[in-house]
């Protein structure tokens, strides 16, 4: 069982973008600024959204934060508007991508310029409450761990939802990998914003903080499952000062093409790195549940995505399927409603090309 998962995580990486690099004058030379605390935020064609972005991270500003702007080769008024923030916003550091590589690659170009004791992420087109950033730092200071979790307010149009960390006790340090189950409920791997949250900087070192380069969705998902499975130590707090914008127009949840079929990648090496862990027995089963249910998920919103797009990723999804554990797929099937669960045993019957399959 193992071994047929490892051979798919090899697949999974791909080379780093280089970027090129402007960044504020700094302060005089023989002075060595420290930094506490290092927000990366990526954009992308977010001309409409980025001067909000930025007026809320000028709110949160301090002397001794960082904030590190990274343009992945946006094709707007993006690029202009950040080269200008470069300039007002005090602690920026300006980034540019030559080429486009997705969230995942944009946010590992910050955390390699980054030099905060902690660090913590924002997209681009999303913003935060005055004075968060500071309250967020003392938070996990006090606790002294690993990461710390929040809570934030989901934007759609003119409504906004209280989104909470599904982990009941809050303010209490626990072992992550304690937060993984059970499967049969969702739990903290399955709230995979990287935003919601801080992180300490030896997490870097431990190799547990970079994402998978180039992936196009789905890319928090490896990323939070390897910290709970890895990291020492976290806890959940009820500070909400993130605010999600759902809806955009060009965010990729929006848009149906090729690039959201990411997802079986991020979920396979969810599943193979799992299968590796000392706790494999145990942590599978939610593992290929979730991997299951967003699988459903898509099939369930086809019409969305481009026709050629669509057969892809039904072809995509059957071979994902067959490659999952025969008994713990069964399982998850058997969990599922009837809905849901014919359609996806219709879909491991279905008949895939040579190419798809390998």
């Amino acid at each position: 069982m193992r071994n047929s998962w490892v051979h798919y995580s090899a697949t999974l990486r791909s080379p780093r973008i280089k970027p090129t690099v402007k960044t504020n004058a700094g302060p005089p030379p023989n002075v060595t600024r420290v930094v506490k605390l290092s927000v990366i935020v990526p954009f992308y064609n977010v001309q409409q959204y980025a001067p909000d972005t930025l007026k809320s991270l000028r709110a949160n500003a301090r002397g001794d934060f960082e904030f590190i702007l990274v343009d992945d080769c946006s094709r707007d008024e993006t690029p202009d508007i950040l080269a200008r923030a470069e300039r007002e916003l005090p602690g920026a550091v300006y980034v540019r991508h030559e080429k486009n590589g997705g969230l995942a690659t944009a946010r590992n170009t910050g955390i390699d310029k980054a030099r905060g004791e902690y660090l913590t992420f924002l997209d681009g087109d999303d913003w935060l409450a005055p004075g968060y950033y500071p309250q967020l730092l003392s938070a996990i200071e006090e606790l002294g761990c690993d990461f710390v979790r929040t809570d934030h307010v989901q934007c759609t149009a003119r409504t906004r939802a209280v989104h909470r960390v599904p982990h009941g006790r809050r303010g209490v340090v626990m072992n992550p990998r304690d937060a993984i189950l059970p499967a049969s409920r969702s739990t903290s791997v399955d709230y995979a914003y990287a935003w919601a949250g801080i992180y300490h900087r030896r997490l870097i070192d431990r190799g547990l903080l970079h994402f998978t380069d180039g992936l196009r969705t789905a890319e928090d998902r490896p990323w939070i499952w390897k910290l709970h499975r890895e990291a020492e130590s976290f806890a959940a707090v009820g500070l909400m000062g993130v605010f999600y914008r759902r809806g955009v127009a060009s965010s990729l949840t929006q848009i149906g093409d090729v690039r959201q079929l990411d997802f079986i990648r991020a979920f396979d090496q969810v599943v193979a790195e799992t299968a590796e862990d000392r706790d494999a027995a145990e942590l599978l089963p939610k593992a290929v549940r979730t991997y299951c249910a967003i699988i459903s998920h898509h099939l369930g919103s086809i019409e969305r995505f481009e026709p050629a797009v669509a057969r892809k990723l039904k072809s995509m999804s059957a071979v994902a399927l067959r490659r999952m554990p025969k008994e713990l797929l069964e399982d998850a099937l058997e969990s599922m409603d009837i809905d849901r669960a014919s359609r996806l045993r219709r879909l491991r019957r279905r008949p895939v090309s040579a190419g798809v399959a390998a």
